[in-house]
C-alpha cells in the first residue's frame, strides 16, 4: 500500500535499488566463458585474472594490482603483509568489514571521528590517539571522496606509520589529477555486486611498492612458490576465472557508467537544492568521483521529517534509500559492549550518521526516474505534517 492512498499503491511498480549490478557486454562475456570452459583454467592465476590485473592497474596508474576474491580479503591481506600490529586508528564511519579486517587478525582498532564536510577521517583527530601501540592509519576514501591524502602522510611521517587506504568506492576516480591505487603504502578496492565495476564478487590491492606485491601475491595463494615449495604463510584468497572475466568485459564501459552516474547526481542537485533541509554530499575541491553514491544530508528541523522517517516513507514507495553506514562501527558488535576498543570523539560521526540517506543510482536508474525520486523528496516536505500523522498512526513501522 501507498503512503497516499490516492496513489493508489508504490509510486514505484519495480523496487529501485541503490546500486543494482552493472552487467558487461553478454556477448563478450559469454565469449570469454567458453574460452575459459573450453581450456579448462578455472582458477589459479588463469589469464583472464591476468589481464584484469593488467587493464585495472593502467586504469589507475600503479604498477601492480593484485586481484583476489573480495575487498574484505584485499585488507586482510594487506594488513598481514604490511605486518600491521597493535593498534590501527580508522574512522568509525565506514563498512564494518574495514574495522572486521583488523580484529579478525588480532589487531585492534580505535575509531576516529571525521570531517564533518568529507566524512573522511580528520587527521586531527587521528594524531590524538595515537599511542605507542600505533603501527598504522587505515583511513577510508568515503563515497570516493578523497581523505586529505596530504596531512594523513605527513602525519605518519612525522609518527613513523604506515598508511593504507580502504578505497573501496573509487574505482575509476582521481585527486588532484591523480588517480586513486597510488596513495599510501597501498589502497583496497572492492569489485562487489554492487561497485561501478565488479568481478561479480572481488577485490584488490593495488600499490606501487614492488616487494609488498610480491609479498601479496605469494600470501594470497598459500605462500607457495613452486609447483610444491612454500615459502611464506599464506591463505587461498584467489579471483577465480570466470569473475575476472566478467571485470575484462565491463572495463570499457566504466567511462560511459561514470557519466551517467554524474549525469543522475546533476539531476538530483538541481531537483533537490531548493527543498529546505536537503543537502548533497559535496566533494572535496580536485575530486573527480565516479558518481556511485547519490548522497544527501537531512536536516529534520528545515525539512519537517527525519532521515528515519523519510527512508521509511520512500521504501513505501519501492524506492529502496540506503542509510549508509548508520550506526557506525563502534556501535555494531564486539566493538559497542568491549573496554578494550578505544573511541575518539565521536561528535560528528554520531550527527552525520543520524542525518545520512544514499539514494538510488547507476546504470539502472533514468534520469526521469531521478526526477520523479527528487519530486516524491519534494512532496514529502510539502506533505510533511500528514506524513508524519500516517506514522504516528501505523501499527507497525520498519
Amino acid at each position: 500500500m501507498s503512503l497516499f492512498l490516492d496513489h493508489g499503491g508504490p509510486r514505484f511498480p519495480q523496487i529501485i535499488h541503490v546500486n543494482q549490478p552493472n552487467i558487461a557486454s553478454r556477448e563478450k562475456f559469454m565469449s570469454f566463458v567458453n574460452d575459459i570452459l573450453d581450456s579448462r583454467w578455472l582458477t589459479n592465476d588463469g589469464p583472464y585474472v591476468r589481464q584484469l590485473e593488467q587493464l585495472v592497474a593502467a586504469h589507475h596508474d600503479v604498477r601492480h594490482c593484485v586481484a583476489v576474491c573480495n575487498g574484505t580479503i584485499a585488507l586482510q591481506l594487506a594488513i598481514r603483509a604490511l605486518d600491521l600490529k597493535g593498534e590501527v586508528i580508522l574512522p568509525s564511519f565506514t563498512f564494518v568489514a574495514t574495522a572486521h579486517a583488523l580484529e579478525w587478525q588480532g589487531i585492534t582498532p580505535v575509531f576516529c571521528d571525521v570531517d564533518p564536510d568529507t566524512l573522511t577521517m580528520d587527521p586531527h583527530r587521528a594524531e590524538e590517539l595515537i599511542s605507542d601501540r600505533t603501527s598504522a592509519l587505515l583511513p577510508v576514501h568515503l563515497f570516493s571522496n578523497a581523505c586529505d591524502t596530504e596531512a594523513i602522510e605527513n602525519l605518519a611521517r612525522r609518527r613513523n606509520l604506515q598508511v593504507l587506504y580502504d578505497a573501496a568506492h573509487c574505482f575509476g576516480s582521481s585527486f588532484q589529477g591523480r588517480k586513486f591505487g597510488g596513495f599510501g603504502h597501498a589502497e583496497i578496492f572492492s569489485f562487489h555486486a554492487t561497485k561501478i565495476f565488479n568481478t561479480f564478487e572481488g577485490g584488490a590491492v593495488l600499490t606501487d611498492d614492488d616487494e609488498l606485491a610480491s609479498r601479496l601475491r605469494l600470501m594470497r595463494n598459500f605462500g607457495f612458490t613452486g609447483y610444491d615449495r612454500v615459502d611464506h604463510i599464506g591463505t587461498n584468497a584467489k579471483l577465480a576465472e570466470i569473475p575476472a572475466a566478467q571485470g575484462c568485459a565491463l572495463m570499457d564501459d566504466v567511462p560511459g557508467l561514470i557519466l551517467h552516474n554524474m549525469e543522475n547526481r546533476s539531476i538530483y542537485l538541481n531537483e533537490l537544492s531548493s527543498i529546505p533541509g536537503i543537502t548533497l554530499f559535496p566533494f572535496r575541491p580536485g575530486l573527480e568521483s565516479n558518481g556511485q553514491y547519490a548522497v544527501i544530508f537531512v536536516d529534520e528541523a528545515r525539512f519537517g521529517l527525519s532521515r528515519d522517517l523519510l527512508y521509511d516513507a520512500l521504501w513505501e514507495e519501492n524506492v529502496r534509500a540506503r542509510r549508509y553506514f548508520s550506526p557506525g562501527c563502534h556501535r555494531m558488535e564486539p566493538y559497542a559492549s568491549s573496554a578494550r576498543f578505544r573511541k575518539g570523539d565521536l561528535s560528528v560521526t554520531e550527527s552525520r550518521l543520524a542525518e545520512i540517506l544514499c539514494l538510488p543510482t547507476g546504470s539502472a536508474v533514468s534520469a526521469s526516474t531521478a526526477r520523479e525520486i527528487s519530486a516524491l523528496i519534494r512532496e514529502y516536505h510539502e506533505r510533511a505534517i500528514e506524513v508524519a500523522a500516517w506514522y504516528r498512526h501505523r501499527p507497525e513501522s520498519r
